[in-house]
């Protein structure tokens, strides 16, 4: 499984983890959005928001592989070339998802450790990384609210920009990130 981006292509972890991370993400914001589905208190709504915390948290690993498998070169160029402009936007979205993938989960974990619960993590305890403190959990999940509706626009915008560039532009924006690739005549 090559590590490493092509002049072309990104590197097969990099499609693997980008991929895997979409649905991992989906699955984050579908458990809290069908939360509701089950009563407080019980076992189905239980089950769901565990789920969420645990999805959560393995964004959160996951991620720092991607800024690993990242950092082991320069991204594959965009053909033709796009204009500065969008290239240094391209680049603030990235690192606005990165952000938003390490961040949100930690104020998660903040969140449920403010409010007394444990985090289980495969069946492992997590540890509390902050005191008991109503107060401060309500202030904590709020901010872990916006930035979980500031994820749903940063990748709904990145998902508009690639199919832009792929049917408008006519790049190999999305083309470098696909399973199987793929080159777009030109």
């Amino acid at each position: 499984m090559p590590w490493k981006n092509s002049a072309s292509r990104y590197s097969t972890v990099s499609i693997t983890l980008h991929w895997l991370m979409l649905v991992l993400l989906a699955l984050v914001y579908a458990c809290i959005e069908f939360r509701g589905l089950f009563p407080k208190g019980s076992g189905g709504r239980t089950l769901i928001v565990e789920s969420h915390f645990m999805l959560g948290l393995t964004v959160f690993v996951l991620v720092w592989l991607r800024l690993f498998a990242r950092s082991l070169g320069p991204a594959p160029q965009v053909f033709p070339a796009s204009p500065p402009w969008q290239t240094t936007l391209a680049r603030l979205m990235h690192w606005a998802l990165y952000i938003f993938m390490i961040v949100t989960p930690i104020l998660g974990w903040l969140v449920t450790s403010a409010k007394g619960n444990q985090v289980m993590f495969y069946g492992f305890d997590l540890p509390m990384p902050i005191a008991e403190n109503k107060e401060l959990g309500k202030q904590l999940q709020e901010w872990h609210e916006l930035g979980g509706t500031i994820g749903y626009w940063l990748i709904g915008l990145h998902a508009v920009a690639a199919l832009y560039h792929h049917y408008v532009v006519g790049d190999n924006t999305l083309l470098r990130m696909t399973p199987k690739g793929g080159t777009r005549d030109t």
